[in-house]
């Protein structure tokens, strides 16, 4: 009897021990969250919200012209680093993992690509509450 105890032992004891490897492994394997923005939005008609996420890739070296959003955006850097500029406020550097907002009533004067060699890319969120372009030309007054 005390060998089948021993052999009973002895597999419970290594099944337990699989069990925690393999339950070590599955969590290594989970997914990790972290927040990278929480702000608040302007009112919008929550009846008619509407959301889009555009994917936007800047060759090396390059840009667009001044533009604003009729909704709020969210930005989320991907991949190199961004110049980013509203007016009335200091322009920026954006890298990877970074986080920027826009309103409606912010004109982005400076929005380009801020290396020459590598693209750089972004997720863009836009939160709509209406039918509208995510982009509008500005005025050369609005840049001002």
């Amino acid at each position: 009897m005390a060998k089948w105890k021993r052999l009973i032992i002895g597999t419970i004891g290594a099944a337990s021990t699989a069990a925690l490897l393999a339950s070590g492994s599955a969590q290594e394997r989970r997914s990790q969250s972290r927040t990278v923005f929480s702000g608040k939005l302007p009112a919008l008609d929550g009846q008619r919200l509407e959301a889009t996420i555009v994917e936007v890739t800047y060759p090396p070296g390059g840009a667009n012209p001044a533009h604003r959003h009729p909704c709020p955006v969210i930005g989320y850097v991907l991949e190199g680093a961004l110049r980013m500029q509203v007016k009335g406020q200091p322009e920026r550097i954006f890298k990877p993992g970074e986080t920027f907002i826009e309103t409606p009533s912010d004109v982005h004067v400076v929005s380009a690509n801020a290396s020459q060699e590598a693209p750089a890319r972004f997720l863009a969120y836009f939160v709509c509450d209406r039918a509208t372009p995510l982009s509008v030309p500005v005025t050369i007054a609005e840049k001002r």
